[in-house]
């Protein structure tokens, strides 16, 4: 690799983790820095309190408390806001529980998937990358203006808002969309 190659990664790398909200990074940073698990670091922030309820109704807060590691594209609270009215809510009853757990392992891959290594991957795979998730599905990982877009299997896509919050079971990547396994 060039080192004009391994400088532009380098400048996305840093690009994608610069788009962060202030508040919300300091507050992952807060958590990264006791050495919390991925479940742990998103329930202290403010921004993730949807993603934390869905996880408990699911049943998969020990699974992503557990040794990892894994990769989680996290959506906000106003992510998940932005579904269709009424879909949270039906998704959180418990006879749901099956869909909401497809759509929860759907945000996750296993191993550490930080944002230097999936640029990477993007550059090398000319222009994309196809994360395979835990839900068996992919998410199509693309760069747009020098953010990573993840495109689902339904058509839809989240952007990377906040990248490379390391946990001790793996790293959370913010996202501003839920992603839909199809």
């Amino acid at each position: 690799m060039t080192f004009s190659r391994i400088a532009s990664i380098a400048l996305l790398a840093a690009t994608v983790s610069a788009v962060a909200t202030p508040a919300l990074a300091d507050n992952h940073k807060h958590a990264a820095k006791s050495g919390g698990t991925i479940v742990a670091a998103a329930a202290a922030s403010p921004q993730h309190k949807t993603l934390v309820t869905a996880v408990k109704a699911a049943g998969l807060a020990d699974t992503l408390a557990s040794g990892g590691p894994f990769t989680v594209f996290a959506p906000t609270d106003a992510a998940f806001a932005k579904l269709p009215a009424g879909t949270l809510d039906t998704l959180l009853k418990p006879e749901n529980k099956g869909q909401l757990t497809s759509i929860l392992t759907y945000h996750v891959v296993a191993g550490k998937v930080d944002a230097a290594s999936l640029i990477e991957k993007i550059s090398a795979g000319g222009g994309q990358a196809v994360l395979t998730t835990v839900q068996g599905g992919s998410l199509t990982a693309t760069l747009s203006n020098g953010k990573v877009v993840l495109r689902d299997a339904s058509g839809g896509s989240s952007t990377v808002t906040t990248a490379d919050l390391m946990q001790s079971n793996g790293i959370i990547h913010v996202t501003d969309a839920v992603s839909l396994p199809g």
